[in-house]
């Protein structure tokens, strides 16, 4: 009876962390650049004796979705939406360098390159920093023309893109970092398309369906412990001494 007991309560856990993962999902589901998470279930045998045939679930995040989102266009110039595989870098507040793919790019009051969350953007030599009250161009390979009234364009600064040989791992500020922390170098094959966006990867169908099984899935596991404390209440009036 155990054995059951031990079961359904282990998948109804995973069941639940599930759903979590599923509802960030769904909440990114309009988030510029999100990468939906994916999920997975592994066995994993208790350790003691007598209990070589007990296993219990654990759900696991085994990386997230590489699929690219849907390019919107925007006409903004400071939206860019990076292409392929390419990544867009920035300084993250521990002051490492992180990657992203939200290309929703704005400038500072102090006149530099930052993202939607304020963070530095990062080009060839650093931080971004743009002459004020300039019009701003990005062409395909990040290069940026700023021109002011009166002068003649110049280039001032080339934001990093980086193609990463492996996966990068999503940190718990929703930004991707290569294993170990290393930096990755720049690409000068990556492109940009200006004056667009990517959107999430999330799709909304989907991901409401998974939630719905594992809905359904959580609820049979509940039956079936219900179940088992039914027939242990029925197998202790059996057991009693009359």
């Amino acid at each position: 009876m155990d054995r059951l007991i031990y079961l359904a309560m282990s998948g109804a856990k995973a069941t639940l962390q599930r759903q979590d993962v599923l509802a960030n999902n769904l909440a990114n589901a309009s988030t510029t650049g999100f990468r939906a998470e994916l999920q997975a279930f592994r066995a994993v045998p208790v350790r003691g004796d007598g209990a070589s045939t007990r296993v219990y679930a654990l759900e696991s995040t085994v990386g997230h979705d590489q699929q690219p989102g849907p390019v919107q266009s925007t006409g903004r110039p400071l939206d860019v939406a990076v292409q392929g595989k390419s990544w867009l870098a920035v300084q993250a507040l521990d002051g490492t360098e992180a990657y992203t793919r939200a290309g929703a790019l704005q400038v500072s009051a102090e006149g530099q390159l930052v993202n939607s969350a304020g963070l530095p953007v990062l080009g060839d030599g650093g931080p971004i920093t743009l002459p004020a009250n300039a019009a701003v161009e990005i062409a395909a390979d990040g290069s940026i023309t700023t021109t002011v009234a009166g002068a003649r364009p110049q280039q001032s600064g080339k934001l990093k893109l980086v193609t990463p040989e492996g996966p990068l791992q999503r940190g718990t500020d929703g930004l991707f970092r290569a294993a170990g922390g290393a930096d990755v170098p720049a690409d000068a094959t990556a492109r940009v398309q200006a004056s667009a966006l990517e959107g999430s990867n999330v799709s909304a169908v989907e991901t409401m369906v998974a939630m719905i099984a594992a809905a359904r899935q959580f609820e049979q596991q509940m039956k079936a412990l219900q179940g088992a404390e039914q027939r242990e209440q029925g197998a202790a009036k059996l057991l009693a001494p009359q």
